[in-house]
């Protein structure tokens, strides 16, 4: 009888330690959050929803997920989604970066076509 107390104890004692050890969690990533959403907010300030509207469109849709799993206390698919919104609004804003860049050059090339064919029309002699 004695036996079967025993067993029934450390039964119990091993489920209240389960029970307890799910009560411990891996906290809400909040600094990655607030990492992705530093990096959504400068994408768009960059002019990246103009110039790479599908790369700021994922930025975001996938820190509204992360913003969603942190809600329903998730923190691996929250600091997964965080990390990967942050990765998008980077490529966002590099992307816009290079689209200005790329239209910059185009209008140095055309001032300097437009430049040459006046140096062309000046240095001809009149007819």
């Amino acid at each position: 009888m004695r036996r079967l107390d025993l067993t029934k104890c450390a039964c119990l004692c091993a489920g209240i330690a389960l029970s307890l050890a799910g009560c411990v969690t891996t906290p809400i990533p909040n600094e990655q959050l607030a990492v992705a959403k530093a990096s959504v907010q400068r994408a768009e300030q960059s002019g990246a929803p103009e110039l790479a509207p599908v790369e700021m469109a994922a930025a975001r849709d996938k820190l509204a997920r992360a913003e969603r799993a942190a809600a329903d206390r998730a923190p691996l698919p929250a600091a997964e989604l965080a990390d990967q919104a942050n990765a998008d609004a980077q490529l966002a804003e590099a992307t816009a970066q290079q689209q200005r860049s790329h239209k910059a050059a185009a209008e140095l090339d055309a001032n300097l076509q437009a430049l040459r064919q006046e140096t062309l029309r000046s240095t001809q002699p009149d007819q």
